[in-house]
């Protein structure tokens, strides 16, 4: 277990675009935004403070959810834990990492008290 520091962020589908293009280059409102700083970015030393900003974009989770049949609260929950994992390094460009993430949010969800969700609709991996 590590220290952490993580601002968490709901913004609307206009300021989600603008993160988005501002910060990936990719002009389109995205689900959840990771931003890690200092010694918890990608890569540094295991044990360091995790110390970032998540922004959940409220319009895209909600139609997300909406199209998946999922409770809008759960959806929160994993695209929160997708962010605070992502802070810690993992990622999903590659299978077997997309694998070992998808993994990873469903036991902690689980933890949560909510279902896998995976189990019926991928998510829509816009970040």
């Amino acid at each position: 277990m590590h220290d952490a520091e993580i601002g968490l962020r709901v913004v609307d589908e206009a300021e989600g675009r603008d993160l988005n293009r501002d910060f990936r280059g990719k002009d389109y409102a995205t689900n959840v935004l990771t931003f890690a700083y200092g010694e918890s970015a990608p890569g540094t030393r295991s044990g360091a403070r995790l110390t970032g900003d998540i922004v959940l974009c409220a319009p895209i989770l909600e139609n997300e959810a909406n199209q998946q049949s999922k409770s809008l609260i759960a959806h929160y929950a994993h695209l929160t834990v997708h962010g605070v994992l992502h802070l810690q390094g993992y990622d999903h460009e590659r299978e077997a990492e997309a694998s070992a993430m998808e993994q990873r949010e469903t036991e902690i969800l689980r933890k949560l008290g909510y279902s896998d969700p995976y189990a019926e609709h991928p998510v829509n991996e816009q970040c």
